[in-house]
Parts: structure tokens; sequence; C-alpha cells
């Protein structure tokens, strides 16, 4: 399969963040899977290096826009660089060509992408696929939010979404 994996630029190399995204990578390429990243850096580059270090295929999405407002390039570690023009077109691709996704920590962007696929199988615009927050963060965050506004979104709409304590459990949630 193709797992798209969402997360936050700013894990540097040798932090927890940083070492559990590789460890992710390589898990998900020891198992036969192709990663999506945005290509960049952070977990990003991470998850890219852990795949690429077990013999994975890994695939960047990058964009013109991206790389305008930050000045950088696709990490050394990929190997299919699938360029976009607008972000816009970065998450389209991110999310309709994979078979799974998965976001580790992030901020702002990473819930965009989150929020952003969430929503399109809600409407059906997007088929069913498993959409796994890694984390204690998610968790909590998106518990706030399903009881602050629970009657907006109904048990169907939440059951979209699972959530894993770690990359293990993440991976072990893909292959069920």
């Amino acid at each position: 399969m193709k797992i798209t994996v969402f997360g936050g630029a700013q894990a540097k190399e040798g932090t927890i963040p940083y070492e559990e995204a590789r460890e992710l990578g390589a898990m998900l390429a020891q198992r036969g899977h192709a990663v999506l990243t945005g290509g960049y850096m952070g977990t990003m580059e991470a998850v890219s290096r852990g795949a690429h270090g077990a013999g994975g295929h890994v695939i960047g999405v990058t964009c013109e826009e991206i790389e305008s407002w930050r000045n950088t390039k696709a990490n050394p570690w990929v190997k299919e660089e699938r360029r976009k023009k607008s972000l816009m077109d970065r998450l389209t691709a991110l999310i309709v060509d994979c078979d799974a996704a998965m976001a580790l920590p992030g901020g702002a962007g990473t819930l965009a992408e989150i929020s952003l696929m969430w929503n399109l199988m809600i409407v059906e615009s997007l088929p069913r696929r498993p959409l796994t927050l890694i984390g204690r963060g998610w968790q909590s965050t998106f518990d706030q939010f399903f009881n602050e506004f629970e009657s907006y979104m109904p048990i169907q709409q939440r059951e979209l979404l699972y959530f894993a304590k770690d990359v293990k459990t993440a991976v072990t949630i893909l292959e069920s």
C-alpha cells in the first residue's frame, strides 16, 4: 500500500519525535509499503529516512508555494518527487494518492491535513480509508473537540478516525 504520513516540520534529528517518525518509516517499508510525505524536513524527513534505510520506496509531494515561502527543497531520502504548484494541489495529492494515512504530532498544517481528509471521507468525496492519529496530543485534542461539539458529529463520523498511542500501535491498526 501507499501510506501517507502527515507531521510537523519542526522535529530535529536526535529528538524523540524525529526518531519515532524514522521508526515509523522503517516499519512501514519493512512491511512492503511505500510512504508519501510532504517531502521536506522534520517528521517528513525522518519518515523518509527510515523508509529509505529499510529499502522502501519514498514519495515526496512537494510544491512551489512551500519552497518560495521556506526556501527549501525535497529531503535527500525522497526517491520519487511529485512536484505540485500549490499547497492545495499538494494536499490533494497526499490525501487522494494514498491507501491509508497516519498523522504524527504537528501544528496547523498537520491539523489541516487531518481535517481535510476526514471531511472528504465524511461527505463521501473520498473513499473510506484508515486515518490514524498518533500520540496523546491528537487523542486529547479530538476528545475535547468531540466533547464540545458532539451534536455536530454523529458517531459514524467520529469512527472514521483511529487513534494510536505510538507508532507501533499505529502499524498494528494498519495491519488489522
